[in-house]
């Protein structure tokens, strides 16, 4: 018999759309209204002092735009809060694909999603007009209001501004955007229905088909032998109508509902359609399936046949059997969340076996009749579980759950910041087991059919500021930021669905945060930086811009010299010669006997006495730490998981008894002596600790979270203070200040002539990602880890031509140096040459700072040349020229000056001479240059 089940799912959908709307009472009408072709930036933004101001808008459609010109990300607020948009104006290219929720959190051990629509028709692309069709999802939080407000500062930062020829704004300027999102009745009472159905059974099998598993046994009658397998497509069946082609194996013990997503695809079978065939002891079967000929959906069952209409063969189906108490109920659904009944029909014995795909009328193997069309079909996803959890979940909290979904997006750059605050007024305390702070569906960079070694990525930069373990930007992909593939897009080009098409940030680990009642935390932040090119110079450019703006402490660049013995004297005459010639900071360095874990009275007292001394010189002092890559103790170092190492081999954990009393020591530390800096060797480096004695996390779940932030509040804290940070790992965007800019030890105990080239390699190649000031270098005065007298330049008067070799290195690119040893110079001629490159650095102070232009990579067969580029600046360029060789050269060197502002002319000085007028070739310019062996030459550009 037949049974038209459209009334039912219509009633059921009617419902859902007026709970929604009725909820939603957000608003966009006294917004500005929002046009592209108008708000689009005319300038460079790179090169151009004018900003466009973040703001948001109403788009003609009726949603929210914001944007700066530059890009632009949209938001439906109806029937839910979903990105539905992220356009790089600049390009005019669409960079979202398909609309995820706004946020993922789980809590309390459950999945609890905020925004989102469901009812894309594909994942390839999203159309505005798909919009208003598609609907919300019952089981996510829903928009319930929205704010603005100007970028507020993440932390306090007591600037220290004779650092930094640069006084950049804290808090940046732009705009912030919180929306938020709660549950009403309806979503709970669907989370406690869901509670009580799929979700809280066990996972016995599932199974997505991207590739085909061994324990399918496949079975093909009148059909190709690969047929279930089809051009190496995991469950697609190339067949006749009337064939018979289908994968069986038996059903793991305790099986209590099986689900099969298919689509019938070109596939013309009716009784042969393909679906779900249940086996029983004997021949007796049980088969569930699609009919696209007759167009409805079938049932055989003990012998009898049923079918029901409403079957769109252009859809996929998820076909569910429960096998209840003497009885089986047949369900289906298009989205694998609501389910329509079928039917209910008794059973005396459980299944054995399953068989998905194209059996006969019956379930079995027969093949009568002609074969019939050849079609294509699709078996999508199979999963088998058990029985219900035992225990009844509670969703009260729902009630007092509110989540914000924070924006911000910044003037005058393509870049914004997402993070998700939560809080608790449910009574109860909850566990935030984790935060998906994005999901982001973004328009693939490249399609392959096939597997790559490498996939070409979307064009957005990421960062995060839970970061850490790399001296490289990838810190934030170590930990929580992640291109993920899509298996929900099942209409990409990759065989495999493999193409990394999803933009993901989620600690890796966990976060396993309390929240009591009354309380608020807020997740990791994610910043993404939409690139306007392929060029590897103006994607450096553009990073190095993110990281002044939403860091611009990294802008300090104090000249440093590291002394070697933390003893009184010692360090007195290093304050002395920095202050006779300029340099600004001294560093009791490792191994110089500086313990800043001792609290004794005598040594405060000790290094508060230096620090004034310091102070009156016009000197900064502070000293060296080490805290990971040591070991405490069995009961304070880090228990990591089977198979796992710490990350430097041995660690104590930070949320253990030392890691407490560590971190206060420091604290005592600087309120009492008030020095000024901190270099903080083996920083957190995000090992995870297992233990469940340690007094500051629970187990494995919440200890990197916990590890982090106490590292996290502490930096956050120095900068407040004005403490300088330098630490080797990429903690820039929680106050550090300062990373190695390329180093490895072993190249400091070479030969001194040959650290020379190295020195601007590494120089070179560190600043495609960083700013010279977010570098240091290193120059060992005395023997760093070996080498002996040839590889250090000590007596400092007897090497000074590799001396001012390495000072016009550094000096020249803005890069600042550890000065490792008991002295700056040691003689007249000595403190001539240090104070020449010093007085030269000061003098030019902004532009050495300002962003390198890479000219020619150093390789010591010919010239090298950097061209520092600040269009805002007095001084716009400045060409550093090096020559390597044991002869002058003389040679024509081309350089592009379109990131320093100029056009059609400027002056330039040589070697701060005079200056004069010259002719460029619109920004290009060609100019002959004659270089003294082993020497260099400078070149200042202005108007």
């Amino acid at each position: 018999m037949k049974r038209n089940i459209f009334k039912m799912v219509l009633a059921f959908v009617t419902t859902y759309q007026c709970i929604a709307v009725t909820a939603q009472n957000v608003r966009v009408d006294a917004l500005p209204p929002y046009n592209k072709t108008q708000l689009r930036s005319k300038t460079d933004w790179l090169v151009s002092g004018a900003a466009q101001s973040a703001a948001v808008y109403k788009t003609p459609e009726g949603h929210m735009a914001l944007s700066n010109g530059l890009i632009t990300r949209t938001f439906t607020l109806a029937p839910n809060g979903a990105t539905i948009g992220l356009d790089n104006l600049v390009t005019n290219e669409a960079l979202v694909r398909a609309v995820s929720p706004e946020a993922v959190l789980w809590i309390n051990g459950h999945e609890i999603k905020a925004g989102g629509l469901t009812g894309q028709p594909i994942g390839n692309y999203l159309l505005p007009e798909w919009i208003p069709a598609m609907k919300a999802d019952p089981y996510s939080l829903k928009l319930v209001s929205y704010a603005t407000s100007p970028i507020k500062a993440r932390f306090e930062w007591n600037r220290r501004t004779e650092w930094s020829s640069q006084q950049l704004p804290w808090p940046p300027k732009g705009i912030e955007v919180a929306f938020t999102y709660k549950a009403d009745e309806a979503i709970i009472r669907n989370f406690q229905n869901l509670n009580a159905g799929d979700a809280q059974r066990a996972v016995l099998l599932k199974d997505d088909f991207i590739t085909l598993s061994p324990q399918w046994n496949i079975v093909t009658v009148n059909a190709a032998a690969n047929a279930f397998n089809n051009e190496g497509k995991a469950g697609e069946i190339m067949a006749p109508a009337n064939a018979v082609v289908f994968g069986e194996r038996a059903l793991p013990a305790g099986t209590k509902v099986i689900i099969c997503r298919l689509n019938a695809g070109t596939d013309q079978s009716s009784g042969y359609g393909p679906g779900i065939a249940l086996q029983f002891e004997g021949e007796h079967s049980s088969k569930f399936y699609l009919s696209p000929r007759n167009k409805s959906f079938g049932i055989f069952h003990d012998g009898k046949s049923q079918s029901f209409e409403g079957f769109d063969p252009g859809k996929s189906y998820y076909l569910k059997v429960l096998l209840a108490t003497g009885k089986m109920i047949y369900s289906i659904s298009e989205d694998g969340k609501s389910y329509t009944s079928l039917a209910e029909l008794p059973v005396q014995s459980t299944p054995a076996h399953i068989r998905v795909g194209k059996t006969d009328p019956r379930g079995g193997k027969m093949v009568r009749g002609e074969a019939g069309a050849t079609g294509r079909s699709k078996i999508e996803q199979v999963v088998l579980l058990g029985a219900p959890k035992e225990t009844q979940e509670d969703f009260d909290f729902l009630s007092g759950l509110t989540v914000k979904v924070h924006y911000e997006l910044y003037d005058g750059l393509p870049l914004l910041s997402k993070w998700v605050s939560v809080g608790n007024k449910s009574g109860q305390e909850i566990i935030v087991n984790n935060i998906k702070s994005e999901h982001l569906a973004v328009t693939e960079a490249e399609s392959a059919v096939e597997h790559k070694q490498r996939w070409e990525l979307p064009p957005i930069f990421t960062e995060s500021d839970f970061a850490f373990g790399s001296m490289s930007p990838n810190a934030a992909q170590n930990a929580c930021v992640e291109w993920q593939t899509d298996p929900s897009y099942t209409t990409q080009v990759n065989y495999a669905l493999q193409t990394p098409s999803l933009l993901v940030c989620m600690p890796k680990t966990g976060m396993g945060q309390e929240l009591a009642p009354g309380a608020s935390f807020e997740s990791m932040r994610l910043w993404e930086l939409v690139y306007d090119s392929y060029d590897r110079e103006r994607r450096g450019l553009s990073e190095r811009k993110l990281y002044r703006t939403i860091a611009p402490w990294v802008t300090e660049n104090p000249i440093i010299m590291h002394v070697s013995s933390a003893v009184d004297e010692p360090v007195k005459k290093a304050i002395d010669q920095c202050a006779e010639v300029g340099f600004e900071m001294v560093i009791m360095t490792f191994g110089s006997g500086f313990n800043i874990e001792d609290t004794s009275q005598q040594n405060l007292q000790r290094m508060k006495a230096l620090k004034d001394y310091a102070k009156s010189k016009g000197v900064a002092l502070g000293g060296y730490s080490l805290l990971a890559s040591r070991s405490i103790n069995a009961a304070n170092d880090v228990v990591m998981p089977g198979g796992m190492k710490p990350a430097f081999g041995s660690s104590p954990c930070l949320e253990s008894k030392w890691g407490q009393d560590y971190f206060k020591k420091l604290y005592r530390f600087y309120e009492t002596t008030e020095q000024d800096l901190l270099e903080h060797d083996g920083s957190y480096p995000g090992d995870v600790c297992a233990s469940t004695d340690h007094p500051g996390h629970r187990g494995l779940e919440d200890s990197r979270w916990k590890q982090f932030r106490e590292i996290q509040e502490f930096y956050r804290w120095c900068r407040g203070k004005g403490i300088y940070l330098n630490v080797p790992d990429w903690y820039f965007l929680n106050g550090s200040t300062k990373i190695a800019m390329g180093y490895r030890e072993t190249n400091w105990s070479l030969p001194r002539e040959l650290q020379e080239i190295i020195e601007r390699q590494n120089i070179y190649d560190g600043t495609w990602e960083k700013a010279p000031s977010m570098g240091w270098m290193f120059v060992p005065l005395v023997q760093y880890h070996g080498g002996g007298a040839a590889a250090t330049i000590e007596p400092l008067k007897e090497h000074l031509p590799h001396y001012e070799q390495r000072l016009a290195n550094l000096f020249g690119a803005g890069v600042q140096a550890c000065y490792r040893g008991p002295q700056l110079y040691d003689a007249p001629q000595t403190k001539t040459l240090v104070k020449k490159w010093v007085d030269f650095y000061k003098k030019h102070r902004r532009i050495l700072d300002a962003d390198i232009i890479h000219l020619r990579r150093p390789d010591g067969r010919d010239y090298d040349a950097i061209l520092h580029a600040d269009p805002h600046g007095k001084e716009k360029g400045l060409l550093m020229v090096y020559n390597p060789l044991n002869e002058p050269i003389t040679r024509e060197i081309q350089a592009d000056l379109y990131y320093t502002g100029l056009k059609n002319r400027a002056t330039m000085s040589e070697n701060d001479g005079a200056a004069k007028k010259i002719m460029l070739n619109g920004t290009k310019l060609n100019l002959r240059v004659t270089i003294p062996a082993k020497s260099q030459q400078w070149f200042v550009f202005m108007p």
